[in-house]
């Protein structure tokens, strides 16, 4: 059954599949080969995905990943392409529409903007899938990082926010999954607009990716 998740997961491995292994991504310091590692190991290899998160066990999620990475870069792609083996997480009902929506939508950006890019419409049910999880995703990714409230507005109406309440707060408005590119910490090739008391730009701007023409 097509899934917004499954359309993504496609997505994504056609973009890597047409960059070939050692194209740049916005993922600081990996090239597609890594970013194809990181994507089979986190489905793949549960016992050893823990440091994606949890800085403590990063050392061995490393090396895990450096083994995938070193396996044929087609093969990375295809096990990404098939998606989860049946006994992962991910394979539960429902499992890999809440997790990798959003994941695969960002990942599939890192790619496609790491060059020359041009903006690319999203569709209506990804936008609104996208916009849903916004909120939560806003907390746990640029929240946590900002030293000012972040109000995240949608162009064409809507509101979320994240962040300290005791400070200033910037106004960052855009689509959905230019948002979601901002949260997750991709704002300098995100299109957003961003406005604020000077003071409290400047502090964000310290803290997190701004697009260029708004520093």
């Amino acid at each position: 059954m097509p899934t917004l998740a499954r359309g993504e997961r496609r997505r994504l491995a056609d973009l890597l599949i047409a960059a070939g292994p050692d194209a740049p991504t916005l993922c600081t310091g990996w090239t597609t080969r890594d970013l194809a590692a990181h994507l089979v190991l986190r489905e793949r290899r549960m016992d050893a995905a823990a440091g994606i998160r949890i800085r403590a066990l990063a050392a061995r999620t490393a090396r895990v990943q450096a083994q995938y990475a070193a396996r044929p870069y087609e093969e990375l792609v295809r096990l990404f392409r098939e998606g989860p083996p049946r006994l992962s997480p991910f394979a539960l009902p429902g499992a890999d529409e809440a997790a990798n929506t959003v994941e695969y939508f960002v990942h599939a950006e890192d790619v496609r903007r790491a060059g020359d890019w041009e903006p690319q419409a999203v569709a209506p049910a990804l936008a609104e899938a996208l916009w849903a999880r916004l909120p939560m995703l806003a907390r746990l990714e640029a929240g946590r990082k900002s030293p000012v409230r972040l109000v995240l507005l949608r162009s064409d109406g809507g509101r979320a926010e994240a962040g300290p309440e005791d400070a200033g707060y910037v106004e960052v408005t855009g689509e959905p999954g230019e948002l979601a590119l901002f949260a997750f910490g991709r704002g300098a090739r995100a299109q957003v607009r961003v406005a604020g008391a000077e003071e409290a730009v400047a502090a964000l701007r310290a803290a997190l990716p701004l697009p260029p023409e708004e520093l």
